[in-house]
């Protein structure tokens, strides 16, 4: 069976993100005490100005992402289902709060942390590629996708091109 394309909804930047990420924050905190190393906002609607998905993606450090016994009980007392588990890739987790929120949960230590932080920090601080991946976000948007990870897949190139060039400002890497 054939399933239906998927169109991705890109909205203008809403104020009220951090607003909802900081509300979120609080009780991801006050449900997991000192399990939650860090939470932080990430993706683009962490990013004043870019539009984005209606959706903020929040990203959370525990020492274990695989020890989902850690943290998935009191995550799912505030809201929280799981909906996506990658061993393979990190260990990550992927929990969901009502069509509001996809919160990333990670190890304490991996790298996909500081990659995703790396591109929100430098879309923050650079109007070009902000602008850059605008423009491609609305383009890709206009096409219809097998799935929403399909459209993230056509990011990528522009994802990592954008994270190379803060990887060499920031001096942890060479140029090519």
């Amino acid at each position: 069976m054939e399933s239906k394309p998927v169109k991705i909804q890109i909205v203008d930047y809403d104020p009220q993100w951090p607003t909802l990420f900081q509300r979120e924050a609080e009780k991801i905190h006050s449900a997991l005490g000192s399990r939650a190393h860090a939470v932080e906002h990430a993706g683009s609607t962490s990013v004043p100005g870019l539009p984005a998905k209606p959706i903020v993606d929040i990203v959370l450090t525990v020492s274990n992402s695989a020890e989902e016994g850690e943290y998935g009980p009191s995550l799912q007392g505030i809201g929280y289902v799981l909906r996506v588990r990658e061993p393979n890739w990190y260990e990550h987790r992927m929990l969901w709060l009502e069509n509001e929120v996809n919160l990333h949960v990670f190890s304490a230590g991996c790298p996909e942390i500081n990659r995703m932080l790396l591109f929100r920090d430098w879309l923050r601080a650079n109007p070009a590629d902000r602008d850059l991946y605008a423009r491609t976000k609305l383009a890709l948007a206009e096409r219809q996708w097998r799935d929403v990870q399909e459209y993230a897949d056509a990011k990528a190139h522009f994802v990592n091109e954008i994270v190379g060039r803060a990887l060499v400002y920031a001096g942890q890497m060479s140029p090519s």
